[in-house]
């Protein structure tokens, strides 16, 4: 079975694209393949800079030849009817087969489709792959209407078998398939022809060019953790950017550089992010002062100086890109030992979101709420208010406004440098955190108060104006605030009643500026109804209170009034509708996290149906409550006893809802115990006396195990219970008591959950 070989040689290829281009490459011309009908063994894609690559291997010379017999309609249809099959299946009326079929004679059509061969076949979805390929970016040059990410300049296309390699015959907008290739722009830059895909690879890496991109990879992690170890030093791993340089380079040549002293005084995350981001440059750091002390860059070239010339070159540019940072972290410095008051001021005029106000106002609204929080977290009351009022400043720094993905990490530094504790310093940097599900969260109890603060003070914001996520769109990323506020909580052990905060923020922030709406109309309203009232007031040519324009008589101004009682009618039932959509939006925004509360859980392998069970309990907004008892619960649930004992609540509250719906009473009074008639019954008894003595005090501590565990020793007398005994008795007093006796049931293992939530 023959080999394909498949290259797409262009113009540089962003290194970001090259990822996903490898994989649509593989998919749209396996799926094309298979489609048609060739099988394959198995397939790769590569690329490097200048190319995509393709091999397949045991792909299947040709197409089967398919027979495929297409029922029609009855020979005496109509004749549209028998047209449109006759177009649907190309054939013509006579070579159309009758056939009876129940009662009537019926047309089958029987369509015969040769093999075809695999040339023919490639030929055909690869040029449908190139004209139709997803780049996220594309372009057209020269006079052709073919898009490819850059220049498109030749397409190497050939099948291998033992009699040797066979061009595919494939014409694109001029470009004709061949067997040859080219190797490495500057250290071989002639073509060569190549006859197989191992033959390729060898001729390639003959030409200075590394096929395989994580080979790339790894040539250039192996020389720059072996070169730092040998001095001392270790590589900041970053493996974003080791993907993203072996996308760059066809040939990587590593070479290691210093930096100059007069920069090793900025902070290392200023000198890392300044590298990466400018230079594409690893940072190497002595790992016993911690500080980054050497540079190294990937060049996709050798030099007869063994890359001298290059360093020297990329040295110079280092020190420009680094003199701007020293220059921002000096002017920042300044600025923090006066007490950052200066930036202060600036974030009045930094707009957070037009309906939420400044920068500034919601650091205020932070810090009230991260002292309010200080007690929760047992953070200093006096710290955490100065975190809060602190760690967003560094958004007016110089460095955070080159390099925004340092705002906190600078924000740490300018606090230390400005005086502050470490806490408060902490704080600053921590804030931000938790990002996602598997970033760190902070413990510090300082940081945590103003972390917690940070993201409730988003989430109810947006919930007062309405702004929430829909379906997969979340501008603000609410969800993931919500996830945080969830962690924060959850990893810290934090005690909180949610409901009552969210509703004590939005109320006393939100719904308080809700109600001034209309207040300066009506104030003016009532000051011009005054005027009016005054006999000797006449209307002057700008009008009174109203500042009415034209209104120079009674009548007029009168007039004003009314349209603008109109006006502020309207505004009043807005006012209406955003105070009655506050009153409710606490108790909207906890369920929302809720739903992000199942989601985190899944992972823990705890059921949606559990955590319904738990929230169906009352302090459903102490996160950490209701985690512990819903682990509990699921704990309970993965043992014999707890599935069994499910089945029994199930049945006991199934019979006792029904018989209660029938009978139009609540069978809630204590069973007595004289009337139970057999051992099993008075068993039931015996053992909801122990659980009940067991699970009570166990709720009251939240010894959530216990509870369980006790609830669960019921699984074996409740079975029993059913297996011997008919609760419907034709005795009535004896069919109330067990009624009853299912009431208590319910009312018991009612204290740990919900269990009528719980599925099966």
């Amino acid at each position: 079975m023959p080999d394909l070989l498949i290259e797409l040689f262009s113009e540089e290829i962003p290194a970001r694209m090259q990822a996903r281009a490898r994989e649509d490459l593989k998919k749209l011309v396996t799926d094309g393949l298979v489609e048609a009908g060739l099988t394959y063994a198995s397939a790769g894609a590569f690329s490097t800079p200048r190319r995509l690559c393709l091999t397949i291997e045991g792909l299947s010379a040709e197409s089967p030849a398919l027979r495929e017999e297409r029922k029609g309609p009855r020979t005496d249809a109509p004749a549209p009817a028998i047209e449109g099959f006759l177009r649907s299946t190309g054939l013509t009326l006579e070579q159309l087969a009758v056939r009876d079929d129940k009662k009537a004679q019926v047309y089958f059509a029987v369509i015969e489709k040769p093999g075809r061969k695999a040339p023919e076949i490639i030929a055909e979805v690869l040029e449908k792959t190139i004209r139709t390929f997803p780049w996220p970016k594309s372009m057209r040059w020269g006079s052709g209407n073919l898009r490819w990410v850059r220049p498109l300049h030749s397409i190497l296309c050939i099948l291998t078998t033992e009699a040797g390699a066979e061009v595919v015959d494939l014409n694109v907008e001029g470009i004709v398939a061949g067997n040859t290739t080219q190797g490495h722009r500057f250290l071989a830059p002639g073509r060569f022809g190549v006859q197989s895909f191992d033959d390729y690879v060898a001729k390639l890496r003959a030409a200075k060019v590394i096929l395989d991109q994580a080979e790339r990879a790894e040539i250039i992690r192996n020389y720059a953790s072996q070169t730092a170890f040998a001095q001392g030093l270790e590589v900041v791993e970053d493996a974003g950017l080791l993907t993203e340089i072996a996308g760059l380079v066809e040939w990587p040549v590593p070479l290691m550089g210093p930096i100059a002293e007069e920069f090793l005084g900025l902070p290392p995350e200023v000198l890392q992010t300044s590298m990466k981001e400018h230079q594409k440059f690893f940072s190497i750091r002595n790992p016993a002062t911690g500080r980054i002390e050497k540079f190294l860059t990937v060049a996709n070239t050798e030099t007869a100086d063994n890359g001298a010339t290059i360093l020297a070159g990329n040295g110079k540019v280092l020190a420009a890109r680094l003199s701007d940072a020293r220059f921002f972290w000096d002017n920042d410095l300044r600025v923090a030992k006066e007490g950052m008051t200066l930036w202060a001021e600036g974030l009045k005029a930094v707009t957070f979101h037009n309906k939420l106000g400044s920068q500034s106002a919601r650091i205020a609204r932070i810090a009230a709420l991260a002292a309010e929080l200080a007690p929760v977290t047992g953070a200093d009351v006096t710290e955490a208010t100065r975190a809060a009022e602190l760690a967003k400043l560094d958004l007016r720094s110089a460095m955070v406004g080159e390099f925004p993905e340092l705002q906190g990490l600078m924000g740490r530094y300018y606090a230390l440098a400005a005086g502050e504790s470490a806490a408060v310093a902490d704080a600053a940097r921590d804030h931000y955190s938790p990002l996602g599900p598997t970033d760190t969260v902070p413990t510090a109890p300082v940081s945590v108060a103003v972390a917690l603060a940070d993201k409730l003070d988003t989430l109810t914001g947006f919930w007062a104006i309405d702004e929430k996520p829909t379906g997969s769109k979340d501008p603000f990323a609410l969800r993931r605030a919500a996830l945080g506020v969830i962690r924060l909580i959850l990893t810290n052990d934090l005690r909180l009643n949610l409901q009552e905060k969210l509703q004590k923020i939005i109320s006393s922030e939100y719904k308080l500026v809700a109600e001034q709406i209309g207040a300066v109309e009506q104030e003016r309203i009532s000051k011009a109804e005054a005027d009016m009232a005054d006999p000797q007031y006449r209307p002057t040519i700008v009008g009174g209170a109203l500042m009415a324009i034209g209104a120079t008589t009674r009548e007029e101004y009168a007039l004003a009034i009314a349209e603008e009682k109109a006006s502020l009618g309207e505004k009043l039932a807005y006012r209406a509708s955003v105070i009655a959509r506050l009153d409710n939006a606490a108790t909207d925004l906890l369920g929302f996290i809720h739903d992000r509360l199942k989601v985190f859980l899944k992972d823990e392998g705890i059921r949606h149906d559990v955590i319904d069970a738990c929230l169906a309990m009352p302090g459903n907004d102490d996160l950490t409550l209701l985690v512990k008892r819903a682990r509990a619960l699921s704990a309970m649930l993965a043992t014999e006893d707890g599935t069994n004992l499910i089945q029994g609540f199930k049945r006991a509250n199934n019979i006792l809802t029904q018989a209660e719906a029938k009978d139009g009473v609540e069978y809630s009074f204590g069973p007595d115990i004289k009337f139970a008639e057999g051992d099993e019954e008075k068993a039931l008894f015996a053992a909801l006396d122990q659980a009940e003595a067991a699970i009570t005090p166990a709720m009251a501590s939240e010894d959530f195990a216990s509870a369980m565990a006790a609830m669960a020793a019921l699984r074996a007398p409740i079975d029993a219970f059913f297996t011997a005994v008919q609760v419907n008795s034709d005795n009535q007093l004896v069919r109330r008591n067990r009624l009853n006796l299912l009431h208590r049931i319910r009312a018991i293992c009612g204290q740990v959950a919900d269990l009528a939530r719980i599925d099966g």
